[in-house]
């Protein structure tokens, strides 16, 4: 259950926002605090691929010719996910849907499973914040621990804090990428925000605030979310 809601009732969510938004330092945040299952699709898809399962393997050859893995693949990825026992007590997707035509199919998919989404929230972050931010951010590539060299240095330079692997800049991060990944964002998104805006699911907030401001706006919204889930929940 999701203990910002009082142990009440499992939330599922999407965490929806640009590149760099801070999509995933909310979405740890929530897994660490509160026990909701954070899924990435894109470590959904590298996990998969590691594993050498079924589905990772006719995932990698769009992975390795740097093609976009079909959406199919990657909701029969999501679906085995959220199946699992741990993704019962509430998830959050970070990264997934990215087009109507996903958000609309992970909704078909969700209700073959007896689930809906409870909460959509769109982090707006402006675009000068986010070249600012993607310019010194740091991942780990074993782990996928993410910093950044301003706000969230690690405690060693150069070296994740989990597992000790050297840091690495992505070099799509590069300032003009970085435009053309917004633009791309922006083009995708818009119809994604109007389609959970209409089903109500759909709750804006500034990621520019803090992390921990972001995230006690996001615990009143889920805290909500929960109480009309246990509402609409057979007695």
């Amino acid at each position: 259950m999701c203990e910002c809601c009082g142990g009440e009732s499992a939330v599922r969510m999407v965490l929806l926002g640009a590149p760099g938004a801070g999509k995933g330092t909310q979405a740890s945040a929530m897994q660490q605090r509160w026990g909701l299952v954070h899924v990435a699709s894109g470590d959904l898809l590298r996990d998969n691929v590691k594993n050498d399962t079924e589905l990772g393997r006719k995932a990698k050859p769009y992975m390795e010719a740097g093609e976009l893995v079909p959406d199919d693949l990657i909701l029969d990825m999501m679906e085995e996910r959220l199946a699992r026992p741990d993704a019962q007590s509430g998830f959050v997707l970070d990264g997934f849907p990215r087009t109507l035509a996903q958000a609309e199919a992970l909704d078909a998919r969700l209700e073959t499973m007896g689930q809906r989404l409870d909460a959509v929230i769109y982090l707006r972050v402006s675009e000068e914040e986010i070249l600012r931010r993607l310019s010194g951010r740091l991942i780990c590539p074993q782990c996928h621990a993410v910093y950044h060299a301003d706000t969230m240095p690690p405690k060693r330079p150069g070296v994740c804090d989990r597992c000790g692997t050297a840091l690495v800049q992505r070099s799509d991060e590069d300032p003009e990428v970085v435009r053309k990944r917004l633009q791309v964002y922006e083009e995708q998104t818009a119809p994604l925000v109007e389609y959970y805006r209409s089903r109500g699911l759909l709750h804006e907030v500034d990621g520019a605030i803090g992390v921990d401001r972001v995230l006690a706006k996001i615990a009143s919204i889920l805290e909500a979310a929960a109480k009309r889930v246990g509402a609409r929940e057979p007695q």
